[in-house]
């Protein structure tokens, strides 16, 4: 898999492979069955006999085929503007210098961190009847009544602002790998700019762009805080459903059918990903797929209408300005979306240290009042001492498991290390709704709902993958030499391990461990589910003081949050880079 994975397994009897062992037997045991236990229900009635009732009832009724329907089309339209949006900052940021590329990843990659429960807050304040739109609407003469909330568009937007880091990060690396020379080469040959960009450039990118639209299209079908928050009953989604079918009616048959149309149409994506990409160059890597004529010819006219088109634009454009260099266009571009990603980052300190009574922006003085109010309250202080201590554990479980295993698959020489893995993928794949109610069915006959250790162990399924991924990157780029010297000299298996290995990739390491942290703190989904209403992590309180009663205290929380999100995410991205 890796050229680490062709050196020799010095002093090694047995093949490295068994080192994910451990890790893939957690994920069997807290994914694969729970959610293979969810499935089966979907075949049973409440006397436990085989019945496809669940699914007449959902494919018949129209609510839920409605429902279906709109998370589908919710999501396409999600990622349809993160492409839109994230292919121009991605070729923005890939001609940049390295080290200012450097510091606008971290601006781009800030917001990611920030759990979508606190941006779609931000939203709601800033796009409401009163909120900064508006009153600007109003500066500017405007005396309609502005309300851009519980709306359709509104829901995309907050979605794609949310996803839309994941997108520029997906592409940028094969934008990156992309030989530059090609397109001077092209227009010293007499190609127009449209032309040399979609015919040679455009291409060459296709598989960062069908990665981002892939992992944007699964992760989209999943969300229901967003739309819960910011949708009107017009834009209910699977996951609201499946919340209520398990929370409210106690369906769990109804459950396991829209359980199991998630995860269906999830692996139909990935079928079709895989028979034109391969499923290798998620990662970035070069894939040997044959394209089918039809595709290819169809691509062909499609790119040779967006070069005529371009280069009409093109001539608009200069006719306009003159024939002076554009470029400036695709900064002020880039600039414009990066600010409007760090937007809802910038929104909270204002609220919290505000004299107003509710929530008002710009506030109209400054105190202290909320965050006294937050640091006074048992329930506010007590949410945040449970998420820290539940966040510790799971970055504890994930890195250990993860790291063993990242470790064994960059050694290995098997076969088997494909399959481990695309497992070790498996929670970003399956939808986390579908993890959390699986998670809770099982967790409820083992005893673990209501307790902290149950939420731990959820957030450790879901953290794994990316602490799996940071660590085996780093093992990529490690040189094997140093280990065999090191046995050469007589040092055992241990001792190399323990002195060389960790030491060289202990950046990275860490890194993994506070960005399991951060993954866990902020996770509401399955908080929800296995917390019961009793063990209130952060998240969870916040979501239920938006749903109840929206109190300044809400902000002076997420102060506390933010701020927590920065300081580890910095930290973190310091200790990966200096690896």
């Amino acid at each position: 898999m890796t050229e680490a994975a062709a050196a020799p397994a010095t002093g090694a009897k047995k093949d490295p492979i068994w080192l994910a062992g451990p890790g893939l037997l957690y994920l069997c045991c807290f994914l694969v069955i729970p959610a293979g236990s969810l499935l089966w229900l979907s075949f049973n009635d409440k006397a436990g006999n085989l019945t496809l009732d669940g699914y007449r009832q959902m494919l018949t009724a129209g609510v839920y085929v409605k429902v279906l329907l709109n998370t589908f089309r919710i999501a396409a339209e999600t990622t349809i503007a993160c492409l839109t949006f994230g292919y121009p900052v991605a070729y923005w940021l890939a001609h940049m210098s390295e080290r200012r590329r450097r510091w606008v990843i971290l601006l781009v990659l800030l917001p990611f961190w920030m759990s979508a429960l606190l941006k779609s807050f931000a939203w709601m304040v800033l796009l409401s009847r009163h909120g900064v739109l508006a009153q600007l609407a109003s500066l500017f003469g405007y005396k309609g009544s502005i309300d851009l909330l519980y709306g359709h568009w509104a829901v995309v937007f907050a979605m794609a602002h949310t996803m839309l880091p994941l997108a520029i990060m997906t592409i940028l690396p094969t934008l990156m790998n992309i030989d530059a020379r090609l397109m001077r080469a092209a227009n010293t040959l007499g190609a127009t700019s449209g032309h040399a960009f979609w015919r040679i450039y455009f291409p060459q990118s296709a598989p960062g762009i069908a990665a981002a639209g892939l992992l944007i299209f699964i992760a989209s079908l999943g969300f229901f805080i967003t739309p819960a928050l910011l949708g009107s009953p017009r834009e209910t989604v699977i996951g609201q459903l499946l919340i209520t079918q398990v929370q409210q009616l106690l369906n769990w048959q109804l459950a396991g059918c829209l359980a199991m149309l998630l995860l269906v149409v999830t692996l139909l994506v990935c079928v079709v990903y895989d028979r034109i990409f391969g499923i290798s160059a998620i990662s970035g890597a070069e894939t040997s797929r044959s394209q089918k004529s039809l595709l290819r010819s169809f691509g062909l006219r499609l790119v040779a209408i967006l070069a005529a088109v371009t280069d009409l634009l093109e001539r608009g454009v200069t006719s306009c300005l003159g024939r002076r260099n554009l470029g400036w266009l695709l900064d002020a571009f880039g600039i414009l979306v990066v600010a409007i990603l760090l937007l809802p980052v910038l929104f909270f300190p204002p609220m919290a240290f505000s004299s107003a009574r509710f929530l008002q922006f710009p506030p109209p003085g400054f105190s202290l009042q909320w965050m006294q109010q937050y640091f006074n309250s048992d329930i506010w202080t007590g949410a945040t001492i449970r998420s820290f201590g539940i966040a510790l554990i799971t970055a504890a479980f994930a890195t250990t498991l993860a790291g063993i295993a990242a470790f064994g698959v960059a050694r290995t020489k098997s076969r088997l290390s494909s399959a481990a893995f695309l497992i070790f993928l498996l929670p970003m794949i399956v939808p986390n709704i579908v993890t959390a109610v699986a998670l809770f069915y099982v967790f409820a006959h083992l005893g673990l709902i209501a307790t902290n250790i149950g939420i731990a162990l959820g957030h450790t399924v879901t953290a794994m993958p990316l602490a799996f991924i940071i660590i085996l990157t780093a093992f990529k780029d490690y040189d094997w030499h140093l280990d065999q010297a090191a046995a050469t000299l007589g040092a055992k298996r241990p001792e190399i391990v323990r002195l060389i290995t960790i030491p060289t990739v202990a950046g990275s390491i860490i890194a993994a461990f506070l960005f399991a942290f951060l993954h866990s703190f902020e996770e509401l989904t399955i908080s929800l589910f296995i917390g019961g209403g009793v063990k209130q992590t952060l998240p969870k309180q916040m979501w239920d003081d938006v749903l109840l009663q929206v109190t300044p205290t809400l902000a002076a929380a997420s102060v506390v949050v933010l701020g927590i999100v920065v300081v580890v995410f910095l930290i973190a991205e310091r200790t990966r880079r200096t690896d």
